[in-house]
């Protein structure tokens, strides 16, 4: 037996199986973070409300027109909100999250 034996094999895992599922990991930790972003979240939630107040606001009721001393409130906060939520999925489209590395999440925990 030579000296240079490979120590991986005692594990029953080769290197290679082991950088596959590092890189496994990485790729479902990306998924993961890219889906919970907020920007998602926050820009979905102002589109789906935009739209609701928009839709309420293009036929407005005289009692709603009233309440607002003749301005359509309900018109223009939807509009607003829509604007909002494209400008967070714009954002989230054009500045994606970057994929977290291993090694700083590792500094991370060893710092906390």
């Amino acid at each position: 037996m030579s000296e240079h034996s490979d120590h991986s094999g005692h594990s029953g895992h080769s290197e290679h199986d082991l950088q596959r599922e590092v890189s496994e990991l990485e790729g479902k930790s990306t998924t993961a973070s890219r889906l919970f972003d907020l920007r998602l979240i926050i820009g979905g939630l102002f589109v789906v409300y935009g739209v609701i107040v928009t839709i309420a606001g293009i036929n407005p009721s005289d009692s709603s027109l009233d309440k607002s001393e003749g301005v359509n409130i309900n018109l223009w906060t939807g509009i607003a909100m829509l604007l909002l939520g494209i400008f967070f999925l714009g954002w989230l489209k054009l500045r994606p999250t970057p994929p977290v590395e291993v090694a700083e999440v590792a500094e991370e925990e060893e710092g906390a």
